[in-house]
């Protein structure tokens, strides 16, 4: 990963730690479901609201560390009005980048945004499960359940 990346990577993560989008339990919600991995102590609840196939609302709430909640932020503001083909294919791309060796496709890229900056995570594999938490608690919440666990 570039120099350049990696600072971004710093920056993107920093700033949604500090400062993360749509934090909190909304009043009500038409999905949920709970991500917690308990070997290092993430903890997320994640909410959705969706309406005639379109994610109108996203929240989630919890504790864990910087990663895990930088993650969490900004997958929350990366589906937020999307449809659930389009956060489907979100999620899927993101947990390849996660986890997956070489270089995404550009439609990837494309799909991912400024998610791009959690390539960085695959050169620390204890911290891939803090990245992927939240957006495994959105999978479990889609399919219906309303926990995940990453042991």
């Amino acid at each position: 990963m570039s120099s350049r990346l990696e600072q971004l990577y710093q920056e993107t993560i920093l700033d949604h730690n500090k400062n993360p989008r749509f934090f909190g339990q909304p009043e009500e919600s038409t999905h949920k479901a709970h991500g917690k991995n308990p070997l290092c102590g993430d903890d997320y609840w994640v909410y959705l609201d969706i309406k005639d196939g379109i994610i109108t609302d996203v929240h989630f709430n919890g504790s864990g560390c910087a990663i895990s909640k930088s993650s969490a932020s900004m997958m929350a503001e990366s589906i937020r009005g999307k449809s659930l083909d389009e956060v489907v294919s979100k999620k899927e791309a993101f947990l390849k980048l996660l986890t997956e060796d070489g270089s995404l496709q550009d439609t990837m890229k494309g799909t991912l945004g400024k998610l791009i900056v959690f390539e960085g995570v695959k050169k620390y594999p204890a911290r891939v499960k803090c990245a992927a938490l939240s957006w495994r608690a959105l999978e479990a919440a889609l399919d219906g359940a309303d926990q995940v666990s990453t042991e």
